[in-house]
């Protein structure tokens, strides 16, 4: 199937890709959405900008657009966005993992616009999730942090098999989501096996608020991978 994929940058939307291909589909393009405000209903923020640079690593024609943010508002920035692509492709690819509240929203765009929805994270483990994500070689930096456990320090964090470990024992001690579902955290996926290069993060800032933060990365670029 020729599909679109949604992609944030961070790790679920990037692995959705990844497991499409892996299936055998055929990504025709990325689409990202610029939202305009940090606390966009559907859209993930912290870093967007450089889905550019994941676009090129892959090699897959990037389609973006923006949106405001505003609740439900937004749902028309993005239904422009697939229209836009709607008839070069079958389906489209969304990373979620247990959000209603965006899947039915994909869904019946989609459905509109006679689409298919792709979603093979869909009710996923959180644990065998990470698992899996690392054993394919996926390298995910934590970009953003909103929940109690999750202090300043892990701004910038690469996910490593022993932070995965600490992350378990946060989540089950102060009950978030480990796979940050529910707005817990933010990533951003700099190598996995289907980039052709790595990105390199050159320049960082964080910005803490008292009980959530951000990192802002402000120059980054793309280098050859480890070993190459």
């Amino acid at each position: 199937m020729k599909l679109a994929a949604l992609v944030s940058g961070g790790k679920d939307s990037v692995f959705a890709l990844y497991k499409a291909v892996k299936a055998g589909h055929e990504v025709k393009y990325i689409l990202n959405m610029l939202p305009e405000r940090e606390d966009s209903w559907m859209f993930h923020h912290p870093n967007a900008a450089l889905v550019e640079l994941q676009a090129k690593a892959l090699g897959i024609p990037l389609v973006r657009g923006t949106t405001v943010g505003e609740k439900e508002a937004e749902l028309e920035d993005l239904r422009r966005l697939l229209a836009g692509v709607a008839g070069e492709v079958e389906g489209v690819v969304t990373g979620a993992l247990a959000s209603n509240y965006q899947r039915e929203r994909i869904e019946k765009l989609c459905s509109e616009l006679g689409l298919e929805v792709y979603s093979p994270l869909w009710g996923i483990e959180p644990e065998e999730y990470w698992e899996e994500l690392l054993a394919s070689g996926f390298e995910v930096m934590i970009t953003a942090v909103a929940a109690e456990g999750l202090g300043e320090e892990w701004l910038g964090v690469v996910v490593t098999r022993e932070k995965l470990a600490e992350l378990k024992r946060l989540a089950k001690q102060y009950r978030f989501h480990l796979g940050f579902e529910g707005g817990e955290a933010e990533t951003l996926v700099l190598d996995m096996p289907l980039f052709r290069q790595r990105l390199v993060v050159k320049k960082a800032r964080k910005l803490w608020r008292g009980n959530s933060g951000v990192y802002i990365i402000e120059e980054a670029e793309l280098a050859p991978k480890q070993g190459t």
